[in-house]
């Protein structure tokens, strides 16, 4: 019950505030009004143009480096804006950055590991660690090339 009093009491004192105020209520009344006006009559005035999308070219980020970052500053400095999708933002498209470090990257592991010998490779991998694991033994009774490797006692076989 207490906040509603208040509430009337804050009310009531802020209507006696106004009355002794008349001129402050009014120009509290009409300034936002006069700035409502203005602002109708610029937009009836200037009326709203259409554009065309604006896409940009691709800018590196600082964490590309500085020389990168600077260039990037300077050769875009005017900002021209295409109205038709840019190199960088087509999807799946890494065309202005075939140097980078990633798309180099991602290339050398295209062609190690998506050629039809990197399959027969990670088969005969397979049966390469088959074989080892029906091994009888490692070679360390016999001094075989695999000898004196294990230096912890607990890891060689007796």
């Amino acid at each position: 019950m207490a906040f509603w009093t208040q509430l009337m009491l804050l009310l009531w004192k802020n209507s006696m505030y106004r009355r002794r105020q008349p001129v402050q209520l009014l120009v509290e009344l009409l300034w936002p009004l006069f700035l409502f006006f203005i602002l109708v009559a610029v937009r009836h005035s200037h009326p709203p143009l259409e554009h065309h999308e604006c896409h940009f070219p691709n800018k590196p980020l600082p964490s590309a480096g500085t020389v990168p970052w600077l260039q990037g500053l300077i050769c875009n400095m005017n900002n021209t804006c295409f109205p038709q999708l840019t190199l960088g933002e087509e999807p799946g498209r890494l065309s202005n950055f075939n140097n980078s470090l990633v798309s180099r990257l991602l290339a050398d592991a295209r062609t190690v590991l998506g050629g039809a010998s990197a399959h027969r490779t990670l088969a005969g991998l397979g049966k390469l660690i088959a074989m080892l694991r029906a091994a009888p033994s490692t070679g360390e009774e016999a001094g075989g090339p695999l000898a004196g490797l294990s230096s912890e006692p607990r890891l060689a076989r007796p």
